[in-house]
Formats: structure tokens, sequence, C-alpha cells
């Protein structure tokens, strides 16, 4: 389903955008241009979600005590 949205653009790209497509695939292009933005947002936010969930991972106590505890087995039964 399509939705009617209007814009207000500067009078020199309103000129270039009207010289550059054929009448009726401004809305494609935008509709486009919009899409793959909006797509890079959602991979940033989600990056930015990972990066915080590391970060407070990496502060807890808990994870730091079993990190201890899983150095110390490592090399267990590693014969050289």
């Amino acid at each position: 389903m399509k939705k009617h949205l209007s814009l207000n653009v500067e009078a020199e790209v309103y000129d270039e955008v009207k010289n550059a497509f054929p009448t009726g695939q401004v809305s494609t292009y935008v509709n486009n241009i919009l899409k793959e933005h909006l797509k890079k947002m959602k991979k940033e936010k989600q990056k930015e979600k990972l990066i915080a969930g590391y970060k407070s991972t990496a502060k807890s106590k808990v994870v730091k005590e079993e990190d201890k505890i899983w150095e110390g087995s490592i090399e267990d039964g590693i014969d050289e």
C-alpha cells in the first residue's frame, strides 16, 4: 500500500530532479533512497546495541570471575 508524502526541497534540488527524472519516477527514486537509508540506520542501531552489550559484559564481575576460572583450564591436559 502506498501513502502520500509531501516534501519541501530547495529550488535548485527541485529543478535538478525535474530535469533528471521522467515524470512519475521521482517518487520511486526517493522511496528507494529512503529504504536504503533506513536499512543503514537499522544496521547502525543494531551495531550500537551489540557494542553496548559487549561493553556491559566486559564490565561484569561475574564474567570476569568466570574468565579467571577458565584461564587456568585452558592448558589443562596438554602435554608438550
